[in-house]
């Protein structure tokens, strides 16, 4: 389970969130710059709250009272990046490898071989990101996420760099992914019909404080009563 109950001070606001999320995909909704990005870079231990408690299955990430404040290193989030973040001097499998580093190298080579197959990349191993569409990008850097055996996977507007056809072809595969991890997900977004396919529970945030967690289905009717238009 993670436990988030955190604030920062920001620019325009300070940022209130709290959620739980128990071996579920949850997505942070709203507008952009509500606060969902900044939310995920505290779990991941990129940025320091200025009180509160982060909790991930038993173990205490941040806390503000005790004094804990974990590297993201020792975290066991995985975090994909808006833009993917792969090394760009390394190969498509030199990637998937670099998330096990503490593993053999034997069977560094034996698991990336199976990640490589399970995100259909096969053929592209030898590839480097610059050489990739963005849909290929997207894969190779889950494959790495998933290599590290996260406890905790965090999805940060992953189809904001693609076109709405690519997106559309892509939502399945990750829907499959997020399926597949079958752990705590949390998806920043502020497109309704992602957040529709991919998580079953959403929790709004605007101006920096998140609101009471919703059913997405739920949630999407009180959106569509509230906007007509809404499609």
């Amino acid at each position: 389970m993670l436990y988030v109950d955190i604030e920062k001070r920001l620019d325009r606001y300070t940022l209130k969130a709290k959620f739980t999320c128990d071996k579920a995909s949850l997505a942070l909704f709203g507008a952009s710059g509500a606060g969902k990005s900044m939310t995920l870079k505290c779990i991941a231990g990129i940025a320091t709250p200025d009180r509160g408690v982060i909790q991930l299955n038993g173990t205490t990430l941040f806390d503000s009272e005790k004094h804990i404040d974990l590297p993201p290193q020792k975290r066991h989030v995985g975090y994909l990046f808006q833009d993917y973040a792969l090394f760009p001097n390394m190969t498509v499998q030199g990637n998937i490898e670099a998330g096990m580093h503490r593993l053999p190298k034997r069977e560094r080579r034996q698991k990336a071989q199976e990640l490589i197959a399970q995100f259909h990349l096969d053929g592209l191993e030898k590839r480097r990101p610059e050489t990739l569409s963005g849909g290929e990008k997207q894969r190779a850097a889950l494959a790495r996420i998933i290599a590290s055996s996260p406890e905790v996977l965090l999805l940060d507007e992953p189809f904001a760099s693609l076109d709405t056809l690519l997106k559309l072809e892509l939502i399945p595969s990750v829907r499959a992914i997020i399926e597949h991890f079958g752990r705590e997900t949390i998806l920043v977004s502020h497109d309704i019909d992602e957040v529709r396919q991919l998580c079953e529970t959403v929790v709004p945030i605007a101006d920096g404080v998140t609101k009471e967690s919703e059913n997405t289905e739920n949630y999407y009717r009180i959106l569509k009563n509230r906007y007509q238009n809404l499609k």
